[in-house]
């Protein structure tokens, strides 16, 4: 394991570059209170250092304070600001934090963080804040990882799952679920050590049961990894059709803007269009296709090619038919096509007379749902089905855990197999030491998603996501 230096004191600036009212410079380390008692001066003529705990004071930074006095208006003022001191262990990072509220110009900002750095300390890596707030203890690698799913959050709903992980709720099963292997280990090992001390028969099928609990507990992680895999990255959804059903008009009642150009021309829409959207706390990425079948020219050749693609790809294809005409050569071309597919029928311009064919539609894809894009009648409904489609009646993101991290689905899920194996060795009365073997493995992984366990390359491709002031 790397020993990371926390001796040095760090800085960085913690909002987003732009104008804004307000932006901070965030110091953390040893230095941080002595760094702003050299360039701060208070209102009240008092030093950083002489400040509580949780405490904020109005003053301004200046590049040449004077050392042992206290001028209430200083010359060559940087900045008027608001500073905040945060002792040590009672901080973000554990350490002693200042930060400076500046205005939020990016002359300001730079200027003030300029001055921090020539008083000794360095410029943060990306996400070195959290990194020591995870070396120091205040909280665990599942929890430093949630602070960027805050930040990077798309919705609700992750932002929801993020908080719930950042509080401890995945961190907590997981470490119920180790302690119980732990357990069982020193079960096993204790009769390893002495073979002559056997297990009775009544303990290995306790040992058995308890094994049992915690697999159900990864599997009800796991069944839930696919909807926070889509917390975190959206769901793809496609709408499709042949020309001039409504695919445009569908996707600006979608988006509740005019976006896409409507007209009763066939073939407007020579391209995917792709917008993000909302839909029920889920983040979607909505992209409405071409629907030209044949091609007449190049451009609408690499239309079609674009449209198959993003088809190929899609998480969800919503397939509209115009419920105003028959059904044409065309559209049974597109049934043909998606009717193995995850495929939401759905029948636009009901505000029209009813002309289409509907017994073929509901044969291949079981159900349809009635719209009129236009008139934007009962698209709430077509919502809904989207929303059904990712929550499948299985997950409630207000109750359940949801792993959202890729890192973490892949650990658990190579821990489960061991505790799967090791139920398996017992179920077919192999040795013991196999059992415990596998006990072992599957500590191993659970001990790197919590951070009891990691190397220096695996914090950096954690932590190199963040934002340097994070």
């Amino acid at each position: 394991m790397h020993k990371y230096d926390l001796t040095d004191t760090i800085a960085a600036i913690s909002t987003p570059p732009g104008e804004s009212g307000i932006g901070i410079v965030r110091i953390s380390g040893k230095d941080a209170l002595s760094i702003a008692d050299k360039i701060f001066v208070s209102k009240d003529a008092k030093r950083p250092s002489a400040f509580k705990t949780y405490t904020t004071h109005y003053g301004w930074i200046t590049a040449n304070r004077t050392p042992d006095t206290n001028d209430p208006r200083p010359n060559n003022v940087i900045d008027e600001v608001i500073l905040t001191v945060m002792r040590s262990p009672k901080s973000y990072t554990k350490e002693d934090v200042v930060e400076i509220n500046c205005h939020g110009g990016a002359i300001a900002l730079r200027r003030v963080l300029d001055l921090v750095l020539e008083q000794g300390c360095r410029l943060a890596e990306p996400g070195e804040f959290t990194k020591r707030a995870f070396l120091n203890g205040r909280i665990d690698l599942v929890q430093a990882e949630a602070v960027l799913d805050i930040i990077q959050a798309k919705c609700v709903s992750a932002l929801e799952a993020g908080i719930r992980q950042l509080r401890g709720d995945l961190s907590k099963e997981i470490k119920k679920s180790r302690d119980g292997l732990l357990e069982i280990l020193s079960i096993l090992e204790a009769n390893i050590d002495f073979p002559e001390e056997e297990i009775a028969s009544a303990d290995m099928s306790e040992i058995s049961r308890r094994l049992k609990k915690i697999d159900n507990v990864f599997k009800a992680i796991l069944e839930n990894s696919d909807y926070g895999r889509i917390l975190r990255d959206g769901i793809n959804v496609v709408i499709c059709g042949r020309t001039n059903v409504g695919k445009s008009s569908l996707l600006n009642a979608l988006l509740k803007q005019e976006r896409s150009i409507v007209t009763s021309i066939a073939g407007t829409t020579r391209d995917t269009i792709e917008e993000f959207i909302n839909i029920k706390g889920i983040p979607v990425k909505i992209v409405d296709t071409a629907g030209i079948i044949k091609p007449r020219n190049f451009v609408e050749k690499k239309a079609i090619q674009r449209s198959k693609k993003y088809m190929e790809s899609a998480d969800l294809i919503i397939l509209l038919f115009d419920g105003s005409r028959r059904l044409t050569r065309e559209d049974m071309v597109f049934i043909r096509r998606l009717s193995k597919r995850n495929t939401l029928a759905v029948i636009n311009k009901i505000d029209l007379k009813e002309k289409i064919e509907r017994g073929i539609i509901t044969d291949k894809f079981g159900s349809v749902i009635d719209i009129s894009a236009k008139k934007n009648i009962n698209i709430n409904l077509l919502e809904d089905a989207v929303a059904d489609f990712v929550y499948n009646g299985k997950v409630s993101a207000q109750e359940s855990i949801i792993v959202t991290n890729l890192r973490h689905i892949e650990k658990i899920k190579a821990a489960h197999r061991h505790i799967t194996n090791a139920l398996n060795s017992l179920d077919n009365k192999l040795s013991i030491e196999f059992v415990a073997q596998d006990i072992r493995d599957a500590l191993l992984y659970m001990d790197e998603i919590l951070g009891k366990s990691f190397t220096e390359d695996m914090l950096q491709r954690i932590f190199s996501e963040f934002c340097i002031g994070k």
